[in-house]
Parts: structure tokens; sequence; C-alpha cells
């Protein structure tokens, strides 16, 4: 499977996605963006730069602060694929963040999202 593509999008072409997803369903973007700090160790300030600097999900996740210990505990279906067994770690990755936004939009406690 040829994952190039989607490891060159910016993540900030993505965000505005992830946004109204989450909003659509009665969640906030402060939401959203604890569950990515959460997973990645990101902050406002370094989250906002990678959205003005266009930066791809490739570099973002290479960037990233801290992956999240617990990121083991992210477990189910997401488009299709078992995330925990996706060898791309890379995709992997990438499909974690998409389990997340997708367990806020689906009204999940946040305690549950943040694996606590």
């Amino acid at each position: 499977m040829n994952n190039t593509r989607v490891f060159k999008m910016s993540f900030a072409s993505v965000y505005p996605h992830y946004i109204q997803k989450v909003e659509k369903k009665g969640r906030t973007k402060e939401e959203l963006d604890q569950v990515i700090f959460w997973l990645t160790g990101y902050d406002p300030q370094s989250l906002q730069q990678i959205i003005d600097n266009k930066t791809d999900f490739e570099t973002f996740f290479a960037q990233a602060p801290q992956l999240n210990l617990n990121v083991s505990k992210i477990t189910g279906v997401i488009c299709g694929y078992r995330v925990e067994e996706i060898e791309d770690k890379l995709m992997q990755k990438i499909r974690y963040l998409d389990k997340l936004v997708d367990e806020l939009a689906k009204g999940k406690a946040m305690e549950k999202i943040l694996r606590k």
C-alpha cells in the first residue's frame, strides 16, 4: 500500500476537517486540541507553528515532542484496519489520531479518550 500521499499531506489541510467533525457532534476545538496534545506532546504554540508552516504528517509525527506512553491502549478499527495491527509505524500514528478524533466525535468521555 502506498501511503506517501497521506504522509505528505499537510496537517493544516486536515485539521479544519477534524474541527468540523467534532464540532458537528457538539465537541469543541479545545477538546480536539487536548487530544492532539495528549497524543503528541505538542502545546498550543507548537501546534500553531505546525499549522502556520503547513507541516506534513510525516514531519508532524517525527517532530512530536513525546508520543504518549499509553498510545498502545488505543485499539479498535479505523478505516477498516485494526490500529494495533498496522505495521507502518507512521501510518499507525496517523490512525491513532484518527481514532481519537473519532472517539471525541462519538461523544466518548475525555478520561476514556485519554486512556486514564
